[in-house]
């Protein structure tokens, strides 16, 4: 006799492979960001489950249910590596090494997403407190941390607004060189400049724009792909609780795909998501109708689930037993 929780067992085995994704695969991504590790930036290092949350078995296990097979995880690049230049925080790493553990067991791509916004405390990459080179030294620890290229993504940095579009895009192809010249095989996310909005992809700001800095991004091994965030409330922040038409999403991805295509390039959208009101839900549904062209996406992490959210209103955690009204729409995609 099978028990309830030996067919658990066998439910959630056969889950994860029929999830299961390489980082390196062919195929999309799709996926969520739990986010939490990167909470309470002013509590640096901070107490974990006090400060700060990494995710659970439990969220992995829902999302892969779903049918997602990648998770962003963001954290703080204070957290992991509390002086530059220096040894990675043991504490820390671990704590990421166990959701790695879960990520692989669950079958699912796990995006490293150093969260720090371009900065470290508060000073930009590229600054005389924060070298290039620092911000170098602590991919090139995390890539040889977590070497495994089939269950492990870089994300170079979150939202790199305090630089210059044009110098964010050079300390950021740089990085990818020294990376490969050192061995690293990994699946490569550079974010676009600024908040990286497609929004404002082809607006210059300090006499360049994300579309021209961007265009002839190169990398040897063709794993660089290049993340894009896109909100659909009036200031594209994902602060409001209203939303823009959906065919003003529609034409803003018809054409962002026709950029990428044209380039060479391929985006993946790692932050975006909308209240659960019946205009936001139909921006959402317009913005991943746009991104099944494969040719010009890679996929997708819709922002965010983590047991921290409360009331977030673009939160896709479980509440009180039930799905978010978000998840309908992403079930039509995955």
């Amino acid at each position: 006799m099978i028990t309830r929780q030996l067919l658990g067992v066998i439910l959630g085995a056969l889950f994860a492979v029929a999830t299961h994704a390489n980082c390196l695969q062919r195929g999309m991504l799709k996926g969520v960001n739990l986010a939490g590790a990167e909470f309470n930036p002013a509590a640096v290092p901070g107490r974990v489950n006090k400060d700060y949350v990494y995710p659970s078995a439990a969220d992995f296990d829902y999302f892969a249910r779903l049918g997602m097979n990648t998770v962003r995880l963001p954290f703080l690049w204070e957290r992991i590596q509390p002086r530059l230049f220096g040894a990675l925080d043991p504490a820390e790493l671990e704590h990421i090494k166990t959701t790695l553990s879960t990520a692989q067991t669950h079958g699912m791509c796990l995006i490293l997403d150093l969260h720090s916004y371009g900065a470290y405390r508060g000073k930009p990459i590229g600054s005389r407190e924060v070298s290039a080179d620092a911000f170098y030294d602590v991919w090139d620890k995390l890539a040889q941390a977590f070497p495994d290229t089939g269950s492990t993504a870089l994300g170079l940095s979150n939202e790199p607004f305090p630089l210059p579009i044009a110098q964010w895009a050079q300390i950021a192809q740089q990085t990818v060189r020294r990376l490969r010249a050192q061995g690293a095989g990994h699946l490569i996310l550079v974010a676009g400049g600024r908040w990286s909005g497609l929004h404002e992809w082809n607006k210059d700001f300090e006499g360049s724009s994300n579309a021209t800095a961007f265009a002839h991004f190169a990398d040897p091994l063709q794993r660089s792909v290049l993340e894009v965030h896109q909100y659909a409330d009036a200031n594209f922040s994902g602060t409001g609780n209203t939303c823009l038409p959906a065919t003003q999403f529609k034409a803003l991805f018809v054409a962002a795909t026709h950029w990428a295509t044209a380039h060479g390039q391929r985006l993946f959208m790692g932050e975006f998501g909308t209240p659960a009101s019946a205009p936001c839900l139909a921006a959402l549904d317009a913005m991943l109708d746009e991104m099944r062209d494969s040719r010009a996406w890679r996929g997708w992490t819709y922002w965010a689930a983590g047991a921290w959210w409360g009331d977030y209103p673009l939160s896709i955690t479980v509440r009180k037993g039930e799905d978010a009204p978000q998840i309908a729409v992403l079930k039509k995609y995955l």
